[in-house]
């Protein structure tokens, strides 16, 4: 496959021939006992070191927008980037590259070998909960963008790994679901991008999934993990489980499975070396794991006398985090309507410093910057909205900011007029720790408890504080945890029971909802007292051991009105109203999926309304899937910006004022409405989760679908305008096309090219078959030479068990994208 890894990248890091002398050395000096701990963590992030080989320790973190480390914590704050779905936006393997370069060198800061990144599951449906972690819903562009990705980080020498193997696509029971997909579906979908990664960028790991395939939990998948990963695919890296879903220690592996995450107690360790000796498990098959190990620990230079497969002196050089998330956020936003081209804004208009820009919704001050779920960081600074436009207008524009409506009906982390403490105690009543708190919510594991804290010797946590309303009236507060709470406001107990809720998630404590405990009376400027206090912060899951817990809280009810009402005068008042909306990590989390495709709260009527006072009503949308836009047709401009990360603000104000173009295609189709939408079930039935769809996911779904969608997949717009001329086979895979830019200005565009196969059985099929961004200054035309990817000929056989070409008359299309072809040739293949 054409991949957009240079050669000499993927040879950067080639093995030398000593590591697989050593590894082979280190692994005949180890007993069975040590070689069974060796594949089981010996804590939350970590593998042990064995001094008598000379291996080091070896260091895992969470991604894929940061490197959070070992901790989870505010107090180790961690350079935040955008979400995956902006980096695919972008449509640039380079771009994605870039980033997997600066996010090494927050490995290295933080003593991290091994980020647990990138996702490349497919977008399966729009209501996956975690859709925002994933690329795209193309397995090409999804492949291409995590080969960028990948070999940033490990020509930096910080080792990737692909997760989640296979068709992880899902929350709902996804510790259990057993997902059943044709092999035709598996094959050109849902395997495709793990395969042309490994085979491009070369990852050194790869994790096996909760879910379970066709009868197999991926941990024990033998057919997959071996079969297809090792035997076929040739993939030489180490397969590291999803945390706690290794089940079984003899299918496991025998399945494959090299690593049972997390330590220290697993299905490995002496439960391995147990099942050696009593002959149910085969101790060639720990070897096999044990030198995936080692293999990985050399190429990491953790292991004596190995030589780095990347030493320090022939990393790439530094780069500036914050300037790279800036870029890499307005490189990402896309542009969706731009009527009257109200777009690029003027600071230095006439009437821009009269009635000047009314800023309005509540993530235009408090940025949504990332999704909720184990991807989550902690950024040292985040640039909102509101901190951006105030940067970058001249002095004396007047800008002012209105809330309007809160971002969902339901709760929120408490925030806004909260000053809060965490008091930790021990059994007698001593405190261990007291700790500030930026807002109500608590994520420490056992290892990273303030001030040191004994976790065994920790008894119970209270969050303290006070709450001064803005107004008033009956505000609503709640809790988000498992455990035994006691949760009292202005002297008031509105719970004090137990939550542990039979059916949650496993990590219900880390990804579930809040739940609301009752109703006060307050008044707006009187500072209320508040506790929450855990008699049960010890939350230990498996291996999983920490205290994670919060508060929760509503405004009164009845402020809205009176919010919408400011906004919209705000609107009316102002040259542009611009309306930041915004999903939560209550809708976009990893842990439970999306029942709906709508903005949480009155949203959508915060911007009906708007629109209707202020003509030149611009809306951002920031989140990190598709939502429903009722209002699109109804405002001046829609710009989409994802989870733009911690310089979010400053590169909304770069594309606003038009420093930045907003150079984003959409990775994935966004539907007008979710009854619209052609793959709808993510909730498994019976435990089962069917993909009868097959193939027909995305804009290969919607190309056969009745309804059309609200933007196709590859849409987007910019701030000139572009005239595809001219289109040429060089040979039966390059194409050769010229562009010209007709407007008035530089700018970017993102040449698309479809191929349409000869009709099947399900009629006709077409693919993506290769990209390419090119730039050019007003007036100018350039060419780009696009390499087709040969899959985007070939069909899996299911009898034949093998790739084909089927021949007869492909029609090959240059596109702006999936819906808007341009320019097109034919290709024959004989039969």
């Amino acid at each position: 496959m054409a991949s957009p890894v240079d050669k000499g990248a993927a040879d950067a890091y080639a093995d030398a021939p000593a590591h697989h002398r050593l590894v082979e050395a280190a692994l005949a000096r180890l007993d069975l006992d040590a070689k069974a701990r060796l594949l089981s963590g010996q804590d939350l992030w970590s593998l042990p070191a064995l001094p008598e080989i000379g291996l080091a320790p070896l260091v895992m973190s969470d991604g894929p927008v940061g490197v959070r480390g070992s901790g989870w914590s505010p107090d180790d704050p961690s350079l935040t980037l955008p979400s995956p779905t902006a980096l695919a936006a972008s449509w640039d393997p380079a771009l994605a590259r870039t980033v997997g370069r600066v996010l090494a060198q927050e490995a290295h800061r933080k003593g991290v070998h091994v980020l647990l990144a990138p996702t490349i599951n497919l977008h399966r449906s729009p209501l996956s909960g975690r859709h925002f972690e994933a690329y795209s819903e193309d397995p090409l562009l999804t492949a291409r963008i995590g080969a960028g990705y990948v070999t940033g980080l490990q020509e930096s020498g910080v080792a990737a790994t692909l997760k989640h193997f296979v068709a992880n696509d899902a929350e709902t029971e996804r510790f259990t679901v057993d997902n059943h997909v044709s092999e035709q579906a598996l094959r050109e979908l849902y395997l495709a991008p793990f395969e042309e990664i490994i085979a491009t960028a070369r990852p050194w790991l790869l994790m096996s999934a909760y879910n379970s395939v066709n009868g197999s939990t991926m941990t024990e998948h033998r057919a997959l993990q071996i079969g297809v990963l090792r035997k076929e695919w040739g993939f030489d890296g180490l397969v590291v489980s999803d945390w706690l879903a290794a089940r079984d220690t003899v299918r496991a592996i025998e399945g494959g499975l090299d690593v049972a995450m997390p330590g220290p107690h697993t299905v490995y360790g002496p439960a391995l070396a147990a099942a050696v000796r009593d002959g149910t498990a085969d101790e060639t098959a720990v070897d096999e794991a044990v030198r995936h190990v080692l293999l990985l620990a050399a190429r990491l230079g953790l292991l004596k006398g190995a030589e780095p497969a990347v030493p320090a002196d022939r990393r790439p050089a530094p780069l500036d985090g914050a300037a790279v998330a800036r870029d890499t956020a307005a490189r990402s936003f896309v542009l969706l309507r731009n009527e009257g081209g109200v777009l690029p804004l003027d600071p230095a208009d006439d009437t821009m410093s009269g009635g000047g820009i009314a800023l309005i919704g509540h993530a235009a001050r408090h940025a949504r910057i990332l999704g909720g779920g184990s991807a989550t960081v902690f950024p040292g600074h985040v640039v909102s909205p509101l901190d951006g436009l105030r940067a970058a207008l001249p002095a004396g524009t007047p800008l002012t900011w209105a809330q309007g409506a809160d971002l969902g009906e339901g709760l929120n982390p408490a925030a806004d007029g909260f000053t809060l403490h965490a008091v930790l105690r021990g059994a007698d009543g001593q405190v261990l720790a007291d700790t500030p708190l930026p807002d109500g919510r608590i994520r420490w594991t056992a290892e990273t408890l303030p001030g040191g804290t004994d976790f065994d010797a920790l008894d119970s946590v209270e969050l303290l504080g006070t709450f001064t309303p803005r107004t008033d009236g009956p505000h609503r507060f709640g809790t988000r945890g498992l455990g035994a709470f006691r949760l009292t406001v202005d002297g008031t107990t509105l719970f004090d029971g137990v939550h542990r809720p039979a059916d949650a998630d496993p990590l219900e404590a880390v990804t579930g909802r809040p739940v609301p405990r009752g109703t006060v009376e307050l008044t707006a400027g009187r500072p209320v007292e508040v506790s929450l206090l855990a008699r049960e912060p010890r939350m230990s899951y498996g291996s999983l051991r920490g205290v994670t817990f919060g508060l929760a809280h509503r405004e009164a009810a009845g402020e809205e009105d009176r919010l919408i009402e400011e906004a919209v005068a705000a609107a009316r008042a102002a040259d542009t109203a611009i309306v930041v909306v915004a999903t939560t990590e209550t809708v976009e989390s990893e842990g439970f999926d999306r029942s709906c495709l709508r903005l949480p709260g009155r949203q959508d009527e915060l911007v009906a309304r708007v629109a209707a006072a202020n003509p030149r009503t611009v809306v951002v949308v920031n989140a990190g899937a598709p939502v429903e836009m009722p209002w699109r047709e109804d405002v001046a401009a829609v710009l989409l910006t994802w989870f733009p990360g911690e310089q979010g603000g400053a590169a909304l104000a770069d594309v606003l004022f038009g420093r930045a173009e907003p150079g984003g295609r959409l990775p994935t189709t966004w539907p007008a409405r979710l009854d619209d939408v052609p793959v709808r079930q993510v909730t498994p039935r019976d435990g089962v989760l069917r993909y009868d769809e097959g193939t027909s996911i995305g804009y290969r779904a919607w190309q056969r679908h009745e309804a059309e969608p609200a933007y196709a997949f590859g849409y987007g717009q910019g701030y000139t305008t572009w005239e595809h001329e001219h289109l040429v086979l060089a040979d039966d895979r390059t194409l050769r096309v010229r562009v010209r830019n007709t407007g008035s200005r530089p700018g970017r565009d993102v040449v698309q090219v479809y191929v349409s196969a000869p009709e099947g059985p399900e009629g006709p099929d077409r693919r993506l078959a290769g990209f390419a961004a090119v730039t050019a200054d007003a007036g100018e035309s350039v060419e780009t030479d696009i390499t087709l990817s040969r899959r985007a000929f070939q069909i899996w056989d299911t009898a034949a068990r093998n790739w084909t070409t089927r021949p007869g008359r492909y029609v090959i299309q240059a596109a702006r994208h999936a819906q808007s072809p341009t320019l097109g040739a034919e290709l024959h293949i004989p039969g």
